[in-house]
């Protein structure tokens, strides 16, 4: 299987509502409308890019990244990872670690110190990014905002 990595742009959009329905299967869809419009303010808000991952041209799996400009370790910035989801029947072939591998490259391209996300509270997803090179270093605190 030949996995790609590559920007998503707007006529992703339909795919990337269905990755992140297997993320968030209990979330309500989207309108269409409410999606292109939320999609016009991801596409452009400045240092953010997010990833799609293609195996023999089909959408298999996505990283949201944000490079945030930082005053602290001489002014580089830091990448955000969020939303990684990789559908289903693509899962444990390669697809989730070409996309980090690809955000890393990215971090380093901006010129970032470091590549930060926060991952569930699930033994497999914590040794997949171990695998990927990513180290368990500080505790991740969330509060919702309702």
């Amino acid at each position: 299987m030949k996995i790609t990595t590559r920007a998503a742009g707007e006529a992703d959009l339909g795919a990337l509502l269905g990755l992140y329905g297997e993320l968030n299967p209990d979330d309500a869809p989207l309108s269409q409308g409410a999606a292109e419009a939320v999609w016009v303010a991801i596409s452009g808000q400045q240092g953010r890019t997010v990833l799609v991952a293609e195996a023999d041209g089909v959408v298999a799996g996505t990283v949201d990244c944000v490079v945030m400009p930082n005053l602290t370790r001489g002014g580089r910035a830091i990448l955000f990872v969020e939303n990684v989801v990789v559908a289903g029947r693509f899962q444990r072939q390669g697809v989730g670690r070409r996309l980090m591998d690809a955000a890393v490259r990215l971090g380093e391209s901006a010129g970032c110190y470091k590549v930060q996300l926060l991952a569930a509270d699930d033994e497999y997803v914590h040794s997949f990014y171990e695998a990927c090179g990513f180290k368990a270093l500080a505790q991740g605190f969330r509060r919702y905002v309702e």
